[in-house]
């Protein structure tokens, strides 16, 4: 619970809001202005406020329009998803003095074709389900396991991964510039074996065949690596200068005791930031909106450099494990986006109370901006930021 001095700030806040027909007190340009310094280096010394990234986002639009959702439609739609764009990007000028999401139509002739990931390598089908993908499992046998990683290892991933007009694609685009995407992303290890060989099997396999285990474990890194190399050659970068940083996304890392994530995870983690990102500064960065507290000294080892982790973390709790890590949160997303407009102001006091002595904080949610934070939400937010976030020089 917030002190006496804090929740007089908040009341202070939502009188105010009130008193102004529910839009917060704000200076949206000085805001910005403010904003772009922060954003920079949120561990700055002559910041003069804490950096902000819970701006709303594309899945935010329905409840905001009035509009059912339906991400399927907004996602494959294009006419029906800037429709709503600009409608929504017309309010967000108003109330948060910025147009927040994109209005101009892709251009096809300007992009790649598809290249396979790591799912399809490992024989995962991505399936939409209940508005969102979800990887189906490719084995759910010990031997269906090893008959699936026999394949695998003898997989040349470059003929594999690249569709059969990807030599005359990319003459064409690298003629214009255009240089293929880098691979610098990936579901997580943990969350990935979960999702190809289920959690259950994927637990009960560390715990009764660690070899096996191990083997997996290894394939899914040289796959890994594989992938890297080629869509780097094939951008024309060598190793000495390909461009540096990685990020995972790995929720289900939470589902993993800490022997267990020494074995599985943290190899995998600590042999791709090795190779591109082998000095301090390098981007090493995850997402796990999970209650993964267990893990964070394997994370302080690995010298990550940005984290956005699950709102039972605190800032105070991640800090003390990652030094150097910018950290995105701690807003709790159900926070956000059921409009909670009292708590989501408590809940910015409390992370940067926390920051403040350090800094560091990008302040967001701990987890995705989900449909139902309302742009006014996101003024408040800034308000508190304005009013309450700013740093002593």
């Amino acid at each position: 619970m917030p002190g006496a001095e804090d929740e007089l700030k908040v009341q202070s806040l939502m009188k105010e809001t009130r008193a102004n027909g529910g839009l917060a007190p704000v200076d949206p340009d000085k805001f910005w202005a403010d904003q772009e310094i922060a954003r920079k280096d949120p561990f700055g010394r002559n910041i003069p406020q804490v950096a902000f990234g819970a701006s709303t986002t594309s899945e935010c639009v329905f409840d905001e329009l009035g509009v059912e959702e339906d991400a399927w439609r907004y996602n494959t739609d294009e006419p029906w998803r800037l429709s709503l764009n600009k409608a929504y990007n017309d309010k967000a000028g108003k109330i948060v003095g910025r147009r927040l999401l994109n209005e101009k139509p892709d251009d096809p002739t300007s992009q790649y074709p598809e290249v396979k990931g790591l799912h399809d390598v490992f024989e995962a089908k991505n399936v939409w389900h209940q508005g969102s993908w979800w990887l189906q499992q490719s084995a759910n046998t010990e031997d269906e396991l090893k008959a699936l990683l026999d394949r695998v290892e003898r997989r040349d991933i470059r003929s594999f991964i690249l569709p059969e007009n990807w030599a005359k694609e990319k003459a064409r685009l690298m003629a214009r510039g255009i240089k293929p995407r880098m691979y610098r992303g990936q579901r997580g290890p943990c969350t990935f074996a979960t999702s190809i060989y289920g959690p259950e099997n994927m637990i009960f396999l560390i715990m009764d065949n660690p070899d096996l285990a191990m083997r997996l474990r290894d394939a899914i890194l040289k796959a890994m690596l594989d992938i890297a190399r080629v869509l780097d050659e094939e951008a024309g970068y060598s190793t000495r200068d390909a461009p540096r940083g990685f990020w995972f996304n790995d929720d289900n890392c939470a589902l993993y005791n800490p022997q267990m994530y020494e074995l599985f995870g943290y190899p995998i983690l600590k042999a791709i930031f090795d190779r591109y990102s082998p000095d301090p500064a390098d981007g090493r960065g995850q997402h796990s909106d999970s209650a993964m507290g267990h893990l964070l000294p394997f994370f302080g080892k690995l010298g990550m450099t940005c984290v956005n982790f699950g709102p039972t973390l605190t800032v105070k709790e991640i800090r003390d494990n990652c030094p150097r890590a910018v950290i995105q949160g701690q807003l709790a997303p159900f926070t956000y986006s059921r409009n909670e407009e009292e708590n989501m102001v408590r809940e910015f006091l409390r992370d940067f109370n926390q920051a403040r002595e350090k800094r560091g904080l990008y302040f967001t949610t701990a987890g995705s901006v989900n449909n139902g934070s309302r742009l006014t939400g996101m003024r408040l937010l800034m308000a508190a930021v304005q009013k309450f976030g700013r740093y002593d020089k």
